[in-house]
């Protein structure tokens, strides 16, 4: 049984039901649904704000997964100077580094780079532009929510260069136990790497966290780079270039 808004509160809106099972973003869902590309317990979906029930099988028509799979996503080493999404403050975006000549010249993607795989291309999370290292470039609803959704488990690993000196009992609070905006964060895994070098593995990413934890314990972060997004590692891509993610790779 499937159902348009109404009072019920058992039904669930299918572009939610498919965001949450991962089928693709809601705004995607939207589109799929418009065009009849869904189908609830084999009944095609064309209604906007259509409602089914968490227990009945969604699937997508053909159209909607040839749709899908011709979707990219891009990873890039982003230097410093430049912003993870939208030019802001007369900064470049780092998806202008994406371009035919700027690809690496290891990636063996069987993919050739065409102007149209940047329609759409947004940042699957963000990177401050004093920062560098791994960054996600995605036109796929499915990873974005996967790296950046309000249920995202995946978590990113930074090398972090400071100056000062940090006390004792402060390393445990890297760990656990500050705030920042007014709210506890998550628990960290953060240790010496050197003697003026941590390393950071977080599950969460407020803005400019990393930086703003380190004042907090007296410390100044003098660099900072992200090497892994949950199991893709940033590896020996050269800054300022990029490579497709492979089907085999999975964050």
């Amino acid at each position: 049984m499937m159902t348009t808004e109404t009072n019920s509160t058992e039904p669930v809106r299918i572009s939610k039901l498919m965001a949450a099972q991962g089928l693709c973003s809601r705004r995607e869902a939207d589109s799929y649904i418009e065009r009849g590309w869904v189908y609830v317990d084999g009944e095609r979906v064309t209604e906007l704000g259509s409602r089914a029930y968490p227990t009945q099988k969604i699937t997508l028509n053909k159209a909607a997964q040839t749709s899908q799979s011709a979707r990219v996503t891009i990873l890039i080493n982003k230097p410093i100077g430049y912003v993870s999404g939208q030019a802001e403050d007369n900064h470049t975006p780092a998806s202008a580094l994406v371009k035919a000549d700027s690809r690496w010249e290891q990636d063996r993607t069987p993919l050739r780079f065409a102007p149209m795989q940047l329609k759409g291309l947004a940042p699957a999370g963000r990177l401050d532009i004093d920062s560098l290292g791994l960054l996600v470039l995605t036109q796929d609803g499915r990873i974005a929510r996967q790296l950046i959704g309000e249920d995202s488990a995946i978590d990113k690993e930074y090398l972090v260069r400071v100056q000062g000196k940090l006390a004792p009992d402060d390393l445990a609070l890297l760990n656990f136990g500050l705030s920042l905006d007014g709210a506890a964060l998550k628990p960290a895994q953060v240790d010496w790497q050197n003697d003026d070098q941590l390393r950071f593995v977080l599950h969460e990413g407020k803005k400019r966290q990393i930086r703003r934890m380190c004042e907090l314990v007296g410390l100044k972060v003098v660099g900072l780079k992200r090497i892994r997004i949950g199991k893709i590692m940033l590896g020996d891509l050269p800054i300022g270039k990029w490579r497709y993610l492979r089907d085999d790779e999975r964050f």
